[in-house]
């Protein structure tokens, strides 16, 4: 019998909490403080104490999260910036946004993150700081990261925008670079009710001129001394997170104990599974596999009623957003070797066995198929 197993289940996540949220969100209406009222202040306190960081300022997405750090640390035009070829758009499109370059490097095989091993050959006079990406869930390689910046006098801003609540050396992540960006876009592991984000950070001068930045460049109303943006973290999207932010950690431990079971029903079939290193316990914000015949298997799941994803299957170097920095195919063999195959399965708090158990042999049917087939 075909079962329906969604990608995300939010409707699950959320149905235990509504009359907390509801009342959280009457409070708002009531005050009527919809624009940076006393749940942004509090939450932003929660966390930045859960993040183990002296300070967190909402923001409106993880994207302005990144965008806004680089402001803050005066990188602009005429600066690179190191960012790994393998993420999603946001990353790149920051240095974009400020007038800086990204500079891509290829992830180390084995994992999805960046691979140190290639930064340094990437750095020249202009590069002013790394952006390593907590892909999927999993902390990159940061004591090595931090020191090469501290050998080039490089920033180090974190994109833990899928990483909420990651461990990595007994740290969590936001507290580890100078600063950190985090999305709270609804299907993270801590999401809103839409778009929102935060930068979490220990520097007290970056902190104050960011929030100068989001809310029209102004310190003291009506005088603005940075550029007048409109980043602000919306109070109601405050309200919302304040309350999901006490059940993270359970959360996040559901999704470990999905990933768990997934290595274990996939171990000895032809798809390669998710490696973690010992350093890190990630999050699971994605369960990615790879295999051989990525298309095939996912329009196999899908006729058994199985929702996947790609993430990402067009490396940014051959974005066309991008042509117009001179990469080519080839430049980066890794990424896109794992571009053609990766799949991501079902990942939410709320899978059950059954789900896993169900998912995984459909896996397992078409592998055994195609091996046959071969």
């Amino acid at each position: 019998m075909t079962m329906k197993v969604p990608f995300v289940n939010l409707q699950a996540q959320h149905e235990p909490l509504q009359a907390e949220i509801n009342e959280a969100i009457a409070s708002v209406f009531t005050k009527t403080n919809f624009i940076l009222g006393e749940d942004v202040a509090l939450f932003e306190q929660e966390f930045a104490d859960y993040c183990a960081a002296p300070y967190a300022i909402g923001l409106d997405s993880g994207l302005s999260a990144l965008k806004l750090a680089l402001e803050a640390f005066n990188i602009g035009a005429g600066d690179e910036v190191i960012v790994p070829a393998n993420t999603f758009i946001a990353t790149a499109a920051a240095v974009t946004f400020v007038g800086a370059r990204p500079v891509f490097v290829d992830i180390k095989p084995g994992t999805y993150n960046i691979d140190v091993s290639k930064i340094e050959a990437a750095i020249t006079p202009k590069t002013r700081a790394i952006l390593p990406v907590h892909l999927y869930g999993t902390p990159a390689d940061m004591d090595e990261i931090m020191a090469l910046a501290s050998k080039h006098n490089l920033i180090v801003i974190e994109d833990a925008c899928q990483a909420h609540g990651a461990y990595y050396r007994g740290r969590r992540v936001g507290s580890l670079g100078h600063a950190a960006a985090f999305s709270f876009y609804p299907a993270k592991n801590l999401g809103a009710a839409g778009d929102g984000g935060a930068l979490v950070t220990s520097d007290e001068r970056v902190m104050n001129h960011v929030k100068a930045l989001r809310n029209c460049g102004q310190r003291e109303k009506y005088v603005h001394v940075a550029a007048p943006y409109n980043h602000r973290l919306d109070t109601l999207h405050a309200a919302v997170l304040r309350i999901k932010l006490r059940h993270l950690d359970e959360w996040n431990a559901g999704r470990r104990q999905a990933a768990i079971l997934y290595n274990r029903f996939l171990a000895g079939t032809p798809v390669v599974t998710p490696s973690t290193p010992p350093s890190v316990i990630p999050v699971w914000h994605l369960y990615v596999i790879r295999a051989e015949d990525r298309a095939g298997l996912q329009a196999h799941l899908q006729e058994q009623g199985i929702a996947t994803g790609l993430h990402y299957p067009l490396p940014l170097h051959l974005q066309p957003y991008y042509q117009s920095l001179g990469y080519k195919r080839g430049d980066f063999p890794i990424t896109e070797a794992y571009a053609d195959q990766i799949l991501s399965l079902p990942m939410f708090p709320e899978l059950s066995e059954e789900q896993i158990a169900y998912v995984t042999d459909a896996v397992k049917a078409f592998e055994a198929t195609r091996v046959a087939v071969g």
